[in-house]
Protein backbone atom coordinates (compact mmCIF):
# COMPACT_ATOMS: atom_id res chain seq x y z
CA UNK A 1 0.00 0.00 0.00
CA UNK A 2 2.10 2.86 -1.25
CA UNK A 3 1.28 6.45 -0.48
CA UNK A 4 1.67 9.48 1.66
CA UNK A 5 0.98 7.60 4.89
CA UNK A 6 4.63 6.47 5.10
CA UNK A 7 5.76 10.07 5.19
CA UNK A 8 3.05 11.10 7.62
CA UNK A 9 4.39 8.67 10.22
CA UNK A 10 7.71 10.54 10.34
CA UNK A 11 6.21 13.88 11.36
CA UNK A 12 6.36 14.90 14.97
CA UNK A 13 5.94 18.65 15.26
CA UNK A 14 3.08 19.23 17.68
CA UNK A 15 1.64 22.32 16.01
CA UNK A 16 1.44 20.61 12.64
CA UNK A 17 -0.07 17.49 14.16
CA UNK A 18 -2.68 19.51 16.06
CA UNK A 19 -3.67 21.32 12.87
CA UNK A 20 -3.98 18.09 10.96
CA UNK A 21 -6.01 16.56 13.78
CA UNK A 22 -8.43 19.45 13.62
CA UNK A 23 -8.80 18.98 9.88
CA UNK A 24 -9.22 15.22 10.35
CA UNK A 25 -12.15 15.88 12.68
CA UNK A 26 -13.75 18.13 10.08
CA UNK A 27 -13.28 15.57 7.32
CA UNK A 28 -14.69 12.75 9.43
CA UNK A 29 -17.77 14.86 10.15
CA UNK A 30 -18.18 15.60 6.44
CA UNK A 31 -17.97 11.88 5.62
CA UNK A 32 -20.77 11.18 8.08
CA UNK A 33 -22.91 13.93 6.60
CA UNK A 34 -22.39 12.67 3.04
CA UNK A 35 -23.09 9.06 4.00
CA UNK A 36 -26.30 10.08 5.79
CA UNK A 37 -27.41 12.16 2.82
CA UNK A 38 -26.82 9.36 0.31
CA UNK A 39 -28.02 6.35 2.31
CA UNK A 40 -30.19 7.69 5.12
CA UNK A 41 -29.52 8.39 8.77
CA UNK A 42 -29.92 4.84 10.13
CA UNK A 43 -26.47 3.19 10.55
CA UNK A 44 -28.17 -0.21 10.77
CA UNK A 45 -29.38 0.09 7.20
CA UNK A 46 -26.52 2.20 5.85
CA UNK A 47 -23.14 0.40 6.06
CA UNK A 48 -21.25 3.41 4.72
CA UNK A 49 -22.65 5.58 7.50
CA UNK A 50 -21.95 2.85 10.06
CA UNK A 51 -18.28 2.69 9.08
CA UNK A 52 -17.97 6.49 8.92
CA UNK A 53 -19.32 6.73 12.46
CA UNK A 54 -17.01 3.99 13.73
CA UNK A 55 -13.97 5.72 12.23
CA UNK A 56 -14.99 9.01 13.81
CA UNK A 57 -15.33 7.32 17.20
CA UNK A 58 -11.90 5.69 16.78
CA UNK A 59 -10.48 9.17 16.31
CA UNK A 60 -12.22 10.53 19.43
CA UNK A 61 -14.83 12.67 17.71
CA UNK A 62 -17.45 13.42 20.42
CA UNK A 63 -20.77 11.59 20.16
CA UNK A 64 -22.71 14.86 20.15
CA UNK A 65 -20.77 16.00 17.07
CA UNK A 66 -21.47 12.68 15.37
CA UNK A 67 -25.21 12.85 16.14
CA UNK A 68 -25.47 16.39 14.81
CA UNK A 69 -23.60 15.39 11.63
CA UNK A 70 -26.05 12.54 11.00
CA UNK A 71 -28.99 14.92 11.41
CA UNK A 72 -27.46 17.54 9.12
CA UNK A 73 -26.71 14.96 6.46
CA UNK A 74 -30.24 13.55 6.75
CA UNK A 75 -31.67 17.00 6.12
CA UNK A 76 -32.90 17.60 9.66
CA UNK A 77 -32.77 21.05 11.17
CA UNK A 78 -31.97 24.49 9.83
CA UNK A 79 -28.27 23.74 9.32
CA UNK A 80 -28.72 20.80 6.93
CA UNK A 81 -25.80 20.58 4.49
CA UNK A 82 -24.95 18.97 1.17
CA UNK A 83 -21.37 18.20 0.16
CA UNK A 84 -20.16 17.00 -3.23
CA UNK A 85 -17.27 14.57 -3.61
CA UNK A 86 -14.89 15.66 -6.36
CA UNK A 87 -11.63 14.07 -7.52
CA UNK A 88 -8.76 16.02 -9.06
CA UNK A 89 -5.69 14.52 -10.68
CA UNK A 90 -2.09 15.70 -10.74
CA UNK A 91 1.53 14.69 -11.28
CA UNK A 92 4.34 15.36 -8.86
CA UNK A 93 8.15 15.20 -9.11
CA UNK A 94 9.52 12.09 -10.84
CA UNK A 95 6.12 11.48 -12.43
CA UNK A 96 4.40 10.46 -9.19
CA UNK A 97 0.66 10.04 -9.76
CA UNK A 98 -1.59 11.94 -7.34
CA UNK A 99 -5.33 11.58 -6.80
CA UNK A 100 -6.97 14.32 -4.73
CA UNK A 101 -10.40 13.72 -3.21
CA UNK A 102 -12.39 16.69 -1.95
CA UNK A 103 -15.63 17.06 -0.03
CA UNK A 104 -16.98 20.51 -0.72
CA UNK A 105 -20.00 22.75 -0.76
CA UNK A 106 -18.33 25.00 -3.36
CA UNK A 107 -16.84 23.35 -6.44
CA UNK A 108 -15.29 26.53 -7.83
CA UNK A 109 -13.46 27.24 -4.58
CA UNK A 110 -12.12 23.68 -4.39
CA UNK A 111 -10.90 23.68 -7.98
CA UNK A 112 -9.10 26.99 -7.54
CA UNK A 113 -7.52 26.09 -4.19
CA UNK A 114 -6.29 22.69 -5.38
CA UNK A 115 -4.83 24.16 -8.57
CA UNK A 116 -2.94 26.81 -6.61
CA UNK A 117 -1.55 24.23 -4.16
CA UNK A 118 -0.40 21.96 -6.99
CA UNK A 119 1.10 24.50 -9.40
CA UNK A 120 2.84 26.62 -6.75
CA UNK A 121 4.58 23.60 -5.26
CA UNK A 122 6.11 21.94 -8.29
CA UNK A 123 3.19 19.82 -9.43
CA UNK A 124 1.15 19.71 -12.62
CA UNK A 125 -2.61 19.33 -12.95
CA UNK A 126 -3.50 16.30 -15.09
CA UNK A 127 -6.30 15.60 -17.54
CA UNK A 128 -9.26 13.71 -16.13
CA UNK A 129 -8.64 9.96 -16.24
CA UNK A 130 -4.92 10.13 -16.95
CA UNK A 131 -3.99 9.53 -13.30
CA UNK A 132 -7.09 7.65 -12.20
CA UNK A 133 -6.21 4.74 -14.48
CA UNK A 134 -3.10 4.12 -12.35
CA UNK A 135 -5.28 3.34 -9.31
CA UNK A 136 -7.85 0.64 -8.52
CA UNK A 137 -10.83 1.23 -6.24
CA UNK A 138 -10.70 -1.27 -3.37
CA UNK A 139 -12.26 -1.92 0.00
CA UNK A 140 -9.79 -1.89 2.89
CA UNK A 141 -10.40 -3.03 6.45
CA UNK A 142 -7.64 -2.03 8.87
CA UNK A 143 -7.03 -4.26 11.90
CA UNK A 144 -4.49 -3.63 14.64
CA UNK A 145 -2.07 -6.48 15.33
CA UNK A 146 -2.42 -5.98 19.07
CA UNK A 147 -6.02 -5.90 20.27
CA UNK A 148 -6.42 -4.32 23.74
CA UNK A 149 -7.99 -6.46 26.44
CA UNK A 150 -11.60 -5.67 27.30
CA UNK A 151 -10.66 -4.98 30.92
CA UNK A 152 -7.49 -3.92 32.72
CA UNK A 153 -6.85 -7.40 34.10
CA UNK A 154 -7.16 -9.08 30.74
CA UNK A 155 -4.43 -9.94 28.27
CA UNK A 156 -3.97 -8.14 24.97
CA UNK A 157 -4.71 -10.31 21.96
CA UNK A 158 -2.09 -10.62 19.24
CA UNK A 159 -3.53 -11.08 15.76
CA UNK A 160 -1.56 -12.90 13.08
CA UNK A 161 -1.99 -12.83 9.33
CA UNK A 162 -3.22 -16.43 9.52
CA UNK A 163 -5.86 -15.38 12.08
CA UNK A 164 -7.17 -12.73 9.72
CA UNK A 165 -7.09 -15.01 6.72
CA UNK A 166 -9.08 -17.66 8.55
CA UNK A 167 -11.59 -15.11 9.85
CA UNK A 168 -12.25 -13.48 6.48
CA UNK A 169 -11.77 -16.34 4.01
CA UNK A 170 -15.47 -16.79 3.27
CA UNK A 171 -15.76 -13.05 2.54
CA UNK A 172 -13.19 -13.46 -0.26
CA UNK A 173 -10.44 -10.95 0.58
CA UNK A 174 -7.93 -10.31 -2.19
CA UNK A 175 -4.88 -9.70 -0.03
CA UNK A 176 -3.66 -9.02 3.50
CA UNK A 177 -0.88 -6.45 3.74
CA UNK A 178 1.41 -6.03 6.74
CA UNK A 179 1.72 -2.29 7.50
CA UNK A 180 3.74 -2.49 10.70
CA UNK A 181 1.30 -2.04 13.58
CA UNK A 182 -1.74 -2.96 11.51
CA UNK A 183 -2.90 -5.37 8.83
CA UNK A 184 -4.86 -4.07 5.88
CA UNK A 185 -7.33 -6.55 4.43
CA UNK A 186 -7.90 -5.63 0.79
CA UNK A 187 -11.08 -6.69 -0.95
CA UNK A 188 -13.24 -6.00 -3.96
CA UNK A 189 -15.49 -3.01 -3.31
CA UNK A 190 -18.56 -5.27 -3.25
CA UNK A 191 -17.03 -7.38 -0.48
CA UNK A 192 -16.01 -4.58 1.89
CA UNK A 193 -18.98 -4.91 4.24
CA UNK A 194 -18.69 -8.71 4.21
CA UNK A 195 -15.01 -8.57 5.20
CA UNK A 196 -15.72 -6.03 7.93
CA UNK A 197 -18.52 -8.17 9.35
CA UNK A 198 -16.29 -11.27 9.21
CA UNK A 199 -13.65 -9.43 11.25
CA UNK A 200 -16.28 -8.44 13.81
CA UNK A 201 -17.78 -11.94 13.94
CA UNK A 202 -14.32 -13.27 14.79
CA UNK A 203 -14.29 -11.04 17.86
CA UNK A 204 -11.71 -8.65 16.41
CA UNK A 205 -11.83 -4.88 16.61
CA UNK A 206 -11.16 -2.93 13.42
CA UNK A 207 -9.75 0.56 12.99
CA UNK A 208 -11.48 1.49 9.75
CA UNK A 209 -13.40 0.02 6.83
CA UNK A 210 -13.64 2.17 3.75
CA UNK A 211 -13.25 2.42 0.00
CA UNK A 212 -9.84 3.68 -1.07
CA UNK A 213 -7.66 3.95 -4.16
CA UNK A 214 -4.74 1.53 -4.37
CA UNK A 215 -1.94 2.16 -6.90
CA UNK A 216 -1.30 -0.53 -9.48
CA UNK A 217 2.42 0.19 -9.37
CA UNK A 218 4.87 2.37 -7.45
CA UNK A 219 6.95 5.20 -8.85
CA UNK A 220 10.53 5.13 -7.58
CA UNK A 221 11.99 8.22 -5.90
CA UNK A 222 15.77 7.93 -6.00
CA UNK A 223 16.99 11.19 -4.47
CA UNK A 224 16.47 13.19 -1.31
CA UNK A 225 15.81 16.33 -3.35
CA UNK A 226 12.95 14.71 -5.27
CA UNK A 227 11.49 13.33 -2.06
CA UNK A 228 11.59 16.75 -0.37
CA UNK A 229 9.84 18.36 -3.33
CA UNK A 230 7.20 15.63 -3.44
CA UNK A 231 6.38 15.77 0.27
CA UNK A 232 6.22 19.56 0.18
CA UNK A 233 3.70 19.26 -2.64
CA UNK A 234 1.63 16.60 -0.87
CA UNK A 235 1.60 18.62 2.35
CA UNK A 236 0.40 21.71 0.48
CA UNK A 237 -2.42 19.75 -1.15
CA UNK A 238 -3.47 18.19 2.16
CA UNK A 239 -3.59 21.64 3.75
CA UNK A 240 -6.36 22.75 1.38
CA UNK A 241 -9.54 22.98 3.47
CA UNK A 242 -11.75 20.96 1.12
CA UNK A 243 -9.25 18.14 0.54
CA UNK A 244 -10.38 14.94 2.23
CA UNK A 245 -7.63 12.50 1.27
CA UNK A 246 -4.64 12.36 -1.07
CA UNK A 247 -3.48 9.17 -2.78
CA UNK A 248 -0.07 8.87 -4.41
CA UNK A 249 2.11 6.08 -5.76
CA UNK A 250 5.63 7.06 -4.67
CA UNK A 251 8.14 4.51 -3.47
CA UNK A 252 10.75 6.22 -1.30
CA UNK A 253 13.64 4.10 0.05
CA UNK A 254 13.91 3.90 3.83
CA UNK A 255 17.32 5.54 3.86
CA UNK A 256 15.94 8.66 2.17
CA UNK A 257 12.98 8.80 4.58
CA UNK A 258 15.36 8.47 7.52
CA UNK A 259 17.61 11.23 6.20
CA UNK A 260 14.62 13.54 5.85
CA UNK A 261 13.40 12.79 9.34
CA UNK A 262 16.83 13.48 10.82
Amino acid sequence: MAGHSKWATTKHKKAALDAKRGKLFANLIKKIEVAARLGGGDPGGNPTLYDAIQKAKKNSVPNDNIDRAVKRGSGEGADAVAYDEITYEAYGPAGVAILIQCLTDNRNRSAADVKVAVTRNGGTMADMGSVARVFDRKGVVEVKKVQPAEDKKGTDKHVSEDDLMEATLDAEPEDIVDEGEVFKVIADTANLVGVRKAVQDAGLDYESAELVFVPQFEQAIDSREAAEKLFKLLDAIEDVDDVEVVYSNEDVPDEILESLDS
